[in-house]
C-alpha cells in the first residue's frame, strides 16, 4: 500500500505546527515541509523586539534534529511557484514536482512595499519580515543613528522601541490621529503615543509622507509639513498576503486565502492556515490576523483535519506586544460585536489597567497594559461564560481569581 503524502508549504510556526500535530495525532505517511527561506521555521514576534536587539537567542521553533527524529523532510531555501489542483502536486522553484495526498498552504505574506523607494537607497531602505530583514536593520541601528519609521502599527512601535533602547534617534511618521489606533482606538493609541514620546521618539501623527530622496550620506523624507533627514528607513505599512499563485490555480482567494472553520480551502484536500488566509470564524465571522497564537493554533486544526478529524479554530484571538518596559496583551478583542459594557480596572493615565468588553452580562473580551495575571484571569472567565457584575471587575480590591470558582452573584 503506497504512503499518503502530505506537503505543507510555509516554513514558519504554522508550518512547523501542523508537522507536529500531524506525527503527535498518529500520521505515519511522508510529510515535507517547504519554505523559501534558507532558516529552519522560526517565530516571528522576536524580530522585532528581542531578536533585533540581540538579547534572545535563536528563534527556531524546533532544534534541527526534531524533524529528523519525526521523520519530517525539509526543503528549506525552496519556493513553490505552481499548483496543479487536478493533478494534485506542486511545481519547486528548482522544476521538480511534489505529488500530495493533503496540502497546507501556509505561505504567510510578504511585508508592504511603497513604489519606488527600494529604488531610491536599497540599503537604507528597511522593511521586517524575514529574520534576513531584522538582521539587515540591526546592522543599522547603532548608537546616534537617525531612523524613520513609516507607520505605527505592532512593527513600526515595537521597532522603535527597540531602536531607542540601543541609543538610535528614532521618528515615527503615522498617518493616523494615534498610533496603533486601527488596533485600539485612539484613546488607548494616545497612551502608547505618550509612551514613545516619554522615551524620546519624535512622534509625528496625521503626518503624510510625499516622496523621499537620497543624500549624500543618507536619505531626506519630504512629508507634507517639511523634510526629515536620516541615516536609515523603515516602511512598517503592514502585510501582502501570498495569494497571486493560489488564486491562479483556482483557490478561492479574496485578500487572503477562503477558508472555513476548519482552514479547508473548498478545494478538495489542500488547506490553508496562519498569516495568509481570511478565516472564517465561527465567532466572529469572516477575519484576517496576523497573530502568532493563532497561526499556531489553526496549523494545528488544519493538520487534525488533513487527517479527517473535523476540528475547527473557534478560540478568541490573543495577541501582544512588548514596547520598552511596557506589555499590552488582548485576548477576544478582534472582530468582537458590539458590547453592552466596557469596564475599566486600574489607572490607564498611569499605563497600568485591564479593559473587560462585557455582553449580556458576560466577558467576551480583556485587553490591558502591565497586568499580566489580571488579564490571564481575565481570558479564563472569556471561556467560563460565567456572568460577572460589572462592579466587581472594576473593583480592585477583587481577587479575579475568585470569581472564576463560581458564577458571581450580585
Amino acid at each position: 500500500m503506497t504512503r499518503r503524502r502530505f506537503v505543507i508549504v510555509g516554513g514558519g510556526v504554522t508550518g512547523a505546527s501542523a508537522a507536529s500535530t500531524l506525527r503527535g495525532e498518529g500520521f505515519d505517511g511522508e510529510i515535507l515541509l517547504v519554505g523559501d527561506e534558507p532558516d529552519l521555521p522560526y517565530e516571528r514576534p522576536p524580530l522585532s523586539k528581542e531578536w533585533l536587539a540581540r538579547t534572545e537567542p535563536p528563534l527556531v521553533v524546533y532544534p534541527e534534529d526534531w524533524y529528523a527524529d519525526n521523520a519530517v523532510e525539509l526543503l528549506t531555501g525552496t519556493r513553490v511557484t505552481a499548483l496543479d489542483r487536478s493533478e494534485r502536486e506542486v511545481t519547486l522553484s528548482g522544476g521538480a514536482t511534489l505529488g500530495f495526498d493533503a496540502l497546507l498552504i501556509a505561505t504567510g505574506g510578504q511585508a508592504r512595499r511603497l513604489p519606488g523607494l527600494s529604488d531610491v537607497c536599497e540599503d537604507r531602505v528597511h522593511h521586517l519580515r524575514t529574520r534576513a530583514d531584522s538582521d539587515a536593520l540591526r546592522s543599522r541601528l547603532t548608537p546616534g543613528e537617525r531612523l524613520v519609521v513609516l507607520g505605527g502599527g505592532f512593527v513600526g512601535c515595537e521597532v522603535a522601541a527597540t531602536a531607542r533602547k540601543l541609543g538610535v534617534e528614532v521618528t515615527i511618521l503615522e498617518m493616523a490621529a494615534a498610533p496603533l489606533e486601527r488596533a485600539l482606538g485612539t484613546e488607548l493609541g494616545g497612551l502608547f503615543a505618550g509612551i514613545h514620546r516619554a522615551a524620546g521618539v519624535d512622534l509625528r501623527c496625521g503626518e503624510r509622507v510625499e516622496s523621499v530622496a537620497r543624500t549624500g550620506d543618507g536619505l531626506v523624507v519630504h512629508t507634507d509639513r517639511g523634510a526629515l533627514e536620516c541615516s536609515t528607513l523603515l516602511v512598517a505599512a503592514g502585510l501582502v498576503r501570498d495569494t497571486e499563485m493560489w488564486a491562479a490555480a483556482g483557490v478561492p482567494c479574496a485578500d487572503g486565502v477562503l477558508v472555513d472553520a476548519g482552514c479547508r480551502t473548498g478545494v478538495p484536500g489542500v488547506f490553508a492556515a496562519g498569516d495568509v488566509v481570511a478565516h472564517d470564524h465561527p465567532r466572529y465571522g469572516r477575519l484576517r490576523v496576523e497573530h502568532h497564537d493563532s497561526a499556531v493554533r489553526q496549523g494545528a486544526v488544519a493538520a487534525r483535519n488533513m487527517l479527517g478529524a473535523g476540528a475547527e479554530f473557534d478560540e478568541p484571538h490573543w495577541f501582544w506586544s512588548d514596547q520598552y518596559d511596557h506589555t499590552l496583551q488582548s485576548y477576544g478583542g478582534v472582530g468582537e460585536p458590539d458590547l453592552d459594557e466596557t469596564v475599566i480596572r486600574g489607572r490607564p493615565e498611569e499605563g497600568s489597567f485591564v479593559r473587560f468588553g462585557l455582553s449580556a452580562g458576560r466577558v467576551v473580551s480583556v485587553l490591558g497594559l502591565n497586568r499580566r495575571a489580571e488579564v490571564m484571569a481575565g481570558r479564563r472567565l472569556v471561556l467560563s461564560g460565567h456572568p460577572v457584575p460589572a462592579e466587581q471587575l472594576r473593583d480592585e480590591s477583587v481577587d479575579l481569581r475568585r470569581l472564576l470558582r463560581r458564577p458571581a452573584r450580585a
